[in-house]
């Protein structure tokens, strides 16, 4: 599955940062919160998907097929990985410069950060240095200049080593439902000490992830775009 590619590739690092939304349209749910909940040092947060897997949301909110998915997750889900899911923050302070959130500081389980605008209107609602965000399944960077009132957006490039000064919204991507046409697993590697942000992608068996899903009964379209990254 995309999460044991993305930790084989990860290697060793000093703490587990998981966005949320560990499990929503993938045949593995329970496998892949037993990987997550083993790592040391973990942080990991409630994702939208995992808070409607427990019945803390609505499934009116999910369009057709990820409406299916969802009611097939509740019924898969081992009741000792509901209760982890059950545990989880939907936003945290792991340091005086850096917050995690699932969707946005000012409304950590539901609101995307999709552009320059959302990312400024955001900006109040945070009380350190870096905002790392999930949800949106795209990777981005938003940062503010010295002097400059208005955010920059930038896509960040993979393998680049990208140094972080000022206030700035960054967003690792998806590893198994990444969204910007990249098939890839998506993360990224964070180091505090020199301030540095490391996009990283890797490959993994996607044909063997959708005939999982296939054979699980979830929507084919689920499947289908796991290929192109989309």
């Amino acid at each position: 599955m995309a999460l044991e590619a993305v930790l084989a590739d990860a290697g060793e690092v000093t703490n587990t940062w998981c966005l949320g939304d560990l499990v929503g349209y993938g045949p593995d749910p329970n496998e892949c919160i037993s990987l997550i909940r083993e790592l040391p040092n973990l942080v990991c947060l409630m994702g939208n998907h995992d808070l409607a897997s427990i019945g803390g949301l609505g499934l009116e909110t999910f369009n057709g097929d990820a409406h299916r998915s969802m009611l097939w997750q509740r019924s898969a889900l081992l009741q000792d990985n509901k209760d982890f899911l059950k545990s989880l923050p939907n936003m945290i302070k792991v340091s005086e410069r850096v917050t995690l959130t699932h969707g946005s500081p000012r409304d950590p389980t539901w609101e995307y950060i999709m552009d320059s605008e959302i990312a400024k209107q955001n900006l109040p609602y945070l009380d350190t240095t870096w905002c790392f965000f999930g949800h949106t399944h795209y990777p981005a960077i938003y940062f503010w200049p010295p002097g400059n009132d208005e955010p920059i957006h930038e896509i960040p490039e993979i393998n680049k080593i990208h140094s972080l000064t000022g206030s700035t919204f960054l967003n690792p991507g998806s590893v198994g439902q990444p969204r910007d046409r990249d098939p890839r697993a998506s993360y990224c590697i964070f180091d505090p000490e020199n301030q540095t942000w490391f996009p990283q992608r890797v490959t993994y068996d996607i044909k063997q992830v959708q005939e999982r899903i296939h054979n699980a009964g979830l929507p084919p379209y689920h499947a289908d775009r796991l290929e192109n990254g989309w």
